[in-house]
C-alpha cells in the first residue's frame, strides 16, 4: 500500500488492516455463508463496500480504475479495491476537494470518514460473525479499544456523538442488507474518527 499522507489516508489504513486481516481468513466455502445482514451472504457485505465506496469516489471523479471482481475472490478484490482508494485519497487534493453534501458543505476526506470508514468497521464484525471469527472488537462492558485507532467508532457512540441514524453509507439500489445503524451490534469505545467528527 501506499504511504499515507492525509488524515483520512491514515484513517482508512488503520481500518482496513484488521477487516483484511478478518477477510483474509474466510475459507473458499465462506463466502456463501450467511451474515447478520438479512439476504446478505458474507460475499455480498464486500461486494457491498467495495460498490459504496466507488460509488461515491467516482462520482465525485476519482479515477479508481475498473471494478474488481468480487464474485471471482473477494478478498483479492477488496485488497486492490482498497490500495487505490488508498492511492487516491493519499494526495490531499482528493482528500480535501470541497462539495456541497446532502448535509451542507463537505469534503471528500471528511464523507469517506464519518460515513465509509464506519461501514468497514460495522461490516468486520458481520463478517467475523458470519464465519466464527473474532472481530477484533472490545465487547460491550469493555473499556478496551479495538487494535486499530480508528475501529473504536461504534454504533451507539456514532449515533449519539457523529450523525443521526439517517445518515448511513448508501444500499445499491435494489439490494436489500443492513444498515450500519442496524440494532444488535456490540458497543465498542470511540476511536479517532469519532472523536474528531465530534469536535468539529
Amino acid at each position: 500500500m501506499n504511504a499515507t499522507s492525509t488524515p483520512i489516508a491514515t484513517d482508512y489504513a488503520a481500518v482496513l488492516e484488521p477487516l483484511l486481516a478478518v477477510v483474509d481468513a474466510v475459507p473458499a466455502s465462506g463466502w456463501d455463508a450467511a451474515t447478520p445482514c438479512e439476504d446478505w451472504t458474507a460475499r455480498g457485505v464486500v461486494t457491498h463496500l467495495v460498490d459504496t465506496q466507488r460509488e461515491f469516489l467516482t462520482g465525485r471523479g476519482v479515477d479508481l480504475g475498473p471494478a474488481p471482481d468480487v464474485a471471482a475472490d473477494p478478498a483479492a478484490a477488496l485488497r486492490a479495491h482498497a490500495g487505490r482508494v488508498l492511492a487516491a485519497v493519499s494526495d490531499p487534493a482528493v482528500a480535501d476537494e470541497p462539495y456541497d453534501g446532502f448535509f451542507g458543505p463537505t469534503t471528500v476526506g471528511e464523507t469517506l470518514a464519518q460515513f465509509y470508514v464506519w461501514d468497514m468497521v460495522v461490516h468486520r464484525w458481520d463478517l467475523a460473525r458470519a464465519t466464527g471469527q473474532d472481530a477484533g472488537l472490545a465487547g460491550p462492558s469493555s473499556t478496551a479499544s479495538s487494535p486499530a485507532p480508528a475501529a473504536g467508532v461504534t454504533p451507539s457512540t456514532w449515533r449519539a456523538s457523529a450523525a443521526p441514524p439517517s445518515r448511513c453509507p448508501p444500499t445499491p439500489a435494489g439490494r436489500s442488507g443492513c444498515s450500519p445503524c442496524s440494532a444488535g451490534r456490540p458497543d465498542f469505545p470511540r476511536g479517532r474518527v469519532a472523536r474528531r467528527r465530534a469536535h468539529q
